[in-house]
């Protein structure tokens, strides 16, 4: 498909990276952005057909077939608004919209224009995350107690994310999507997110916005998504899943430590090392293939693919609504200091009551509550019984 690019910056030069590498069959065509110099140079860079200072002219061009939104958060709905007036399919970057309100407005344009809408949340394309989805779907990992998302780095490339009104937030807005889509993955997309508590401060940068945030959101099946997100952590970018299920768990490291590491005096150049990487000298940890390890390639062949297929993507407008709707939740939460409720307009995943909580049973009059081999080789069992309450332990003899 022909693409435009909306924006000429950081994540837009990833994305054509992606994008035009390995003989992909989709490609960009036109670029837009704000600064005539900007967009003339990503043209050349990319070996663009056309570019263009007007929004509304690189969407409406007639060979244009998708737009892909990499512009600040500010600006996603009225791309939004536009690609749908022009009828045409629509990718945007992360976050779908700096609240919940802004997202659902996005969500009920495409619907309504009946155009294709993907939310590019990369981090939930990386091979590794792919792979785990996998493990967990087959029930690899039993039922998911606990899902746990850390993302933290210096802080982000570009003037507009320390601008509290064009970014919508802090690290909570910024990083805070990709760790709520990804723990709302693993427990499981139909159960319910209830509510959000969250503390939020802003320690090193002088900002309006928060620059360390944790929070916990509480799924309806009883389930915790947990989020640690920083831009006043120093090294790198750490990007780091765990993930606990009643038969097992997973732990995911995406980025900083990926097996790749390096010394040097730095005699040898300035040479970029890897995204957020704060120096060149030292110890340092490249990464062999970043659009790869982060997730693009795969989320742009999920997209395209979806479009051919007419089906949804793994991750769709509707997700990136959800996932501004319990950020909303963790802001108010981090300012009273208590669990607030995740307000959700449009729910379209099972009702709270399907999801109660179901305990194992070992047999017709008892709860498996643990069992183990002893040193002697016995086995223990320790079992509740169902109608009294009364917990009690049986013992297996080794033969």
């Amino acid at each position: 498909m022909k693409i435009a690019m909306l924006g000429s910056g950081f994540i837009a030069r990833f994305y054509a990276e992606s994008l035009h590498s390995q003989r992909r069959k989709d490609e960009i065509i036109m670029v837009y952005s704000r600064d005539e110099k900007n967009a003339k140079r990503f043209a050349d860079d990319y070996n663009l057909l056309y570019y263009s200072t007007s929004m509304e002219e690189a969407i409406a061009h007639p060979e244009v077939e998708i737009v892909l939104i990499s512009l600040p958060n500010d600006l996603h709905e009225i791309a939004v608004e536009i690609a749908a007036k022009e009828k045409k399919h629509v990718l945007c970057t992360k976050p779908l919209g700096r609240t919940a309100a802004e997202a659902k407005n996005m969500l009920d344009l495409v619907e309504s224009a009946g155009i294709f809408g993907g939310y590019l949340e990369d981090l939930c394309y990386t091979p590794k995350f792919l792979k785990s989805m996998i493990q967990v779907r087959q029930g690899s990992i039993g039922r998911v107690l606990w899902a746990k998302s850390r993302e933290t780095h210096p802080g982000p490339h570009s003037d507009w994310f320390w601008n509290k009104e064009r970014s919508g937030g802090g690290a909570i807005i910024d990083l805070g999507c990709h760790c709520v889509e990804i723990s709302r993955n693993f427990i499981g997309k139909q159960i319910k997110p209830i509510e959000v508590m969250c503390w939020a401060d802003t320690q090193v940068h002088p900002i309006d916005a928060e620059d360390h945030a944790i929070g916990l959101v509480k799924y309806a099946n009883g389930a915790i998504g947990q989020f640690e997100v920083s831009w006043t952590f120093r090294g790198g970018m750490d990007l780091r899943d765990e993930v606990m299920g009643t038969e097992g768990t997973i732990w995911l490291n995406s980025f900083l430590r990926t097996g790749f590491e390096m010394f040097t005096t730095g005699k040898g150049g300035e040479g970029y090392v890897a995204e957020k990487a704060e120096s060149n000298t030292g110890w340092l940890f490249p990464v062999g293939d970043e659009a790869h390890e982060l997730g693009y390639p795969h989320m742009f062949t999920d997209m395209f693919t979806a479009i051919e297929e007419k089906r949804e993507p793994l991750e769709t407008f509707y997700d990136g609504y959800v996932v501004n709707a319990i950020l909303d939740a963790a802001f108010k939460s981090a300012s009273t200091k208590i669990w607030e409720p995740v307000l959700l307009e449009d729910w379209r995943g099972d009702e709270p009551e399907k999801s109660a909580i179901k305990w194992t049973s070992y047999d017709e009059n008892y709860y498996l509550i643990k069992e183990e081999v002893l040193p002697n080789g016995d086995m223990k069992l320790i079992l509740k019984e169902k109608k009294s309450g009364e917990i009690i332990q049986r013992i297996k003899t080794a033969k």
